[in-house]
């Protein structure tokens, strides 16, 4: 069985980190990932009536109202909050600037975003293309590669560098085909939104189910809950493509896609979990010592 790392680098503009280490699973393993899914899906109609509405948006301020305080040093004293806002979203695009423990791509994910206008396809495929080939994704690829050279996985690659080459394109292209699938394609197609949008309030327990449940229920562009095609659709299309298209012979089967595609769910709904809880711990982390 190969190992799997960092489950967090899956769903989103983060999704497809994984798919290559992931096409030789033990069968009790995806059996079991299989069976929550099923379970999931049974409780996805509650779910989706608990799916948070939009806020109205907030009114303008007034321009008469006073300039904001300054504190000893000169500074604004609303430049923190200004300065965090930056970090979270991007007025302009409607998307993230965030990274996921201050490294990967956590582009497609908002906090406490309330009514935020739909993204148009050119800006879903525009974000997926930004964390596609963002700067760590090829350092990662390559120590995915690594590892299923080691394992000597999908054997029909061959050892040497030649054989590393070959998975190094292959782990970089899973991901590339399912970002751009999940996260751009399917949702265009279908009018359905690829961004994460944080709960932020509630318990552990809440904050977790409804992570969890973003597997299975999105947002469409016209702010309804929907059942996410784009993400259960989406990741088997993926599946199928890069499974049939580049690797080798011996692992073209329905099994292993199928394997493949339920691994990938499984995972994805887990980054969502992280997801939830990262902005708590970024503030933890960036909480000033006393």
């Amino acid at each position: 069985m190969e190992t799997r790392h960092f489950f967090f680098a899956g769903t989103g503009d983060c999704r497809g980190y994984l798919t290559s280490i992931m096409r030789k699973q033990n069968g009790r393993a995806s059996c079991f990932i299989s069976r929550i899914l099923i379970t999931m899906a049974l409780l996805a109609i509650p779910a989706l009536a608990q799916e948070p509405q939009p806020k109205a948006p907030e009114p303008e301020p007034s321009t008469a109202q006073s300039k904001p305080a300054k504190d000893n040093s000169g500074k604004n004293t609303g430049d923190t909050a200004s300065d965090k806002s930056e970090e979270q979203q991007s007025d302009a695009s409607g998307t993230s600037k965030d990274r996921l423990f201050f490294t990967l791509p956590n582009f497609l994910t908002l906090e406490n975003a309330g009514h935020v206008p739909p993204l148009s396809a050119g800006e879903k495929f525009k974000v997926v293309a930004r964390s596609s080939f963002d700067y760590v994704q090829y350092p990662w690829y390559g120590f995915l590669a690594g590892i299923s050279q080691a394992q000597n996985s999908e054997a029909g690659y061959g050892q040497g560098a030649q054989g590393y080459a070959k998975r190094f394109g292959a782990a970089t292209a899973d991901g590339t085909i399912e970002n751009f699938v999940t996260s751009a394609v399917v949702p265009s197609l279908l009018h359905q939104d690829p961004r994460f949008f944080q709960s932020g309030h509630g318990g552990f327990r809440r904050r977790t189910w409804y992570a969890f449940t973003r597997i299975l229920v999105t947002r469409g562009d016209n702010g309804r809950a929907q059942f996410n095609f784009s993400e259960v659709f989406g990741s088997a299309v993926s599946a199928a493509v890069s499974t049939y298209s580049y690797h080798p012979r011996e692992d073209k089967t329905v099994a292993n896609t199928a394997k493949v595609w339920g691994t990938q769910v499984g995972y994805d709904a887990l980054t969502y979990v992280v997801k939830e809880f990262w902005p708590d711990i970024r503030r933890k982390l960036r909480k000033p010592k006393e």
